[in-house]
Formats: C-alpha cells, structure tokens, sequence
C-alpha cells in the first residue's frame, strides 16, 4: 500500500471502522512505515483528548426553538409556485414573443411558380454545376496549349486538316 493511499485510511482505521482485510493491510503498511506510524499515533492522541471532554447536552427548549424557528420560515414550496413569474421566465417568453412577431412580418423563401419555370428553363446548366464550378477541365485544356509549341502556320485542329484534305 503506498503513503497515498494509507492517508485516506488513517482516519477510518483509528475510529475502528475498517473491514478486517483492509485493516490487516493497513497495519501491515505500518509495520514498514515510521512517518505514517506516526501520524496513526497523532490521531490516536487527539481522539483520546476529544474522548475527554465532556459532552455538552441541549437544553430541552433547543428543539422548540429549532421548530419555532422553521415553522416561523416563509413557505417557498406549493402547487402554484410555478406561477409565480421569475426574472429568468419573463424574459424567455419576452424573447419568444420578440422571435414569433420577427417570423410572422419576414417574409420566407418560398419557391413560386415563377421561379419553378426559371429553375427549369436552367436546368441543364444546373445539372453541369459540379464541371462548371470546378473549372477542372479547363485549367487542362490551358496546361496543354501552353506545352504545345506556337506554329502560325500549323493548324491547331488536325482533325479539320484531315477533313480538308480529303475534300480535295
């Protein structure tokens, strides 16, 4: 058992109110252990002067006081307590009121018949989004033209110079 764990069960052990197998380890920790011998020996002697001292008793009007004294309490408890408006409820339904008023004059962003036959008519551009947002294919295109060398005189389509040449 380490010193740690030993100062958790210092207290427990000199009030008598270990289980036997952690009391025999406590005292086998012990065996070994002057410094935690002795704070075990500390709190033996300031048990026994506490034992020493005389109890002191209440008098008989202690409890009537006691009682007196609650009963004489305002009561905070009752089925219509939560009525009672609180600080922290006025405002939450204040802002709830603020947010309905706010939702009702907004108009919202509902789709017309209007705009359905715009959404239509654009459609196949719609539908080629992810190509025309990614611009992929044209940063290729502009790559292979730059590392095609620059011939005035060549055309840059072959496929209309084989078609010309067999129109010949």
């Amino acid at each position: 058992m380490s010193c740690e764990r030993m100062e958790k069960q210092m207290l427990p052990y000199v009030d008598g109110r270990l289980k036997e197998s952690e009391r025999a380890e406590v005292e086998k920790h012990l065996e070994g252990c002057a410094a935690c011998r002795v704070r075990v020996n500390a709190f033996r002697a300031v048990g026994s002067l506490l034992d020493e001292l005389p109890q002191i008793e209440p008098s008989g009007a202690f409890d009537a006081r006691v009682h007196a004294r609650v009963a004489a309490e305002p009561r905070k408890s009752g089925w219509l307590m939560w009525l009672r408006p609180s600080p922290r409820v006025a405002f939450a339904a204040s802002l709830l009121v603020v947010a309905t008023v706010w939702v009702a004059t907004h108009p919202s962003d509902r789709v017309t018949p209007t705009d359905e036959a715009q959404i239509e008519q654009n459609l196949p551009v719609l539908e080629n989004y992810d190509v025309l947002s990614d611009f992929g294919a044209l940063t290729d295109l502009s790559q292979a033209q730059n590392a095609q060398p620059t011939d005035t005189n060549a055309n840059p389509n072959p496929s209309t110079t084989n078609q010309s040449q067999q129109t010949m």
